[in-house]
């Protein structure tokens, strides 16, 4: 019969006790870590080394100021156009003094018509301005009532003249600012000068006139475009991409402790791919740069600004 060593069975209790000892230990770490999980506030969590979700790119809302324009489409006419003819009917060309595109000053001679009783007169010009248009032809008959023998655009004074829709027509008003491209031509400045009080029926289109402020030559028929400043307002501004148009509403998401808001808001004036929000956000609001249907209310993501997402 064999003798146990009490010394063993000795060792091997306290050995179970110890092993027992780190099951309860471990035990009561899942319990805690579990309870951690639960209780700790969502910015907590999103700094565990698990942490799961998508990674988008992010801007803060910032301040920026945002113009109303009307667009108008025309063309550049003269705004005063005079008619030159002989005070006398009946009388011959006998001498030209300019031709069509010539600049001209109040008083200088024309042409030179000869008198039925002998000598001559002379046909000057009443206004500075560039000759336009000219019908004198030596030894034809210049007429006093018929087509004019020069037409002189005033001062060189050009309107451009275009057509806006009745819902443009009533933003416009006298003396607003506008910036004009003309073909051909730098880019000028201009006001308006009058807006059509009527429309026409079938278009439902109305008639502006803008000046143009011109230091070189223009020309007649040139067409132009005009963006006439009609208001300004000064906000809060996020990128297009980050506004969703539905059936809830207009809608940016909103990314706060690492999870994604959806907030309604009210939109403004566009300019240059940003967009003004007047209602429902707030300068430093951190937003997702291009929102999508992807992303919903809640949902855990990693937030990257755009810097940071070129330079990966």
């Amino acid at each position: 019969m064999t003798r146990s060593d009490p010394n063993q069975a000795w060792r091997t209790v306290h050995a179970e006790a110890r092993a027992a000892r780190r099951r309860r230990h471990a035990g009561l770490i899942a319990i805690v870590t579990a309870t951690l999980a639960l209780i700790a506030p969502p910015g907590l969590a999103a700094e565990a080394p698990d942490f799961k979700g998508a990674t988008v790119t992010v801007v803060n809302a910032g301040k920026a100021c945002f113009f109303a324009i009307v667009e108008v489409f025309g063309l550049l006419l003269p705004r005063e156009e005079v008619s030159v003819r002989p005070d006398r009917p009946g009388l011959k060309v006998a001498e030209i003094s300019v031709d069509p595109g010539e600049t001209v000053t109040a008083g200088q001679p024309l042409a030179r018509l000869n008198l039925p009783e002998g000598g001559t007169t002379l046909v000057q010009a009443p206004i500075a301005g560039v000759v336009s248009a000219s019908s004198a032809v030596i030894g034809a008959v210049a007429s006093a009532k018929g087509e004019p023998l020069f037409s002189i655009i005033a001062r060189n004074k050009f309107d451009l003249v275009g057509q806006v829709p009745v819902r443009d027509l009533s933003k416009l008003a006298i003396n607003q600012t506008a910036t004009i491209k003309i073909v051909g031509a730098d880019e000028l400045t201009g006001k308006v000068r009058r807006v059509s009080a009527t429309v026409d029926p079938p278009s439902q289109l109305g008639q502006v006139y803008i000046t143009v402020n011109a230091s070189k030559r223009l020309l007649a028929n040139s067409s132009g475009r005009a963006m006439i400043t009609t208001g300004e307002s000064c906000g809060v501004s996020v990128p297009l991409t980050a506004v969703l148009y539905g059936s809830a509403g207009t809608v940016v998401q909103v990314v706060r402790r690492q999870l994604v808001e959806t907030r309604r808001v009210e939109t403004g004036l566009m300019s240059g791919g940003q967009i003004e929000i007047r209602e429902g956000l707030a300068e430093g609001d951190v937003v997702v740069a291009r929102a999508g249907a992807l992303l919903r209310e809640g949902d855990p993501v990693r937030p990257v600004t755009a810097t940071d997402a070129k330079a990966k």
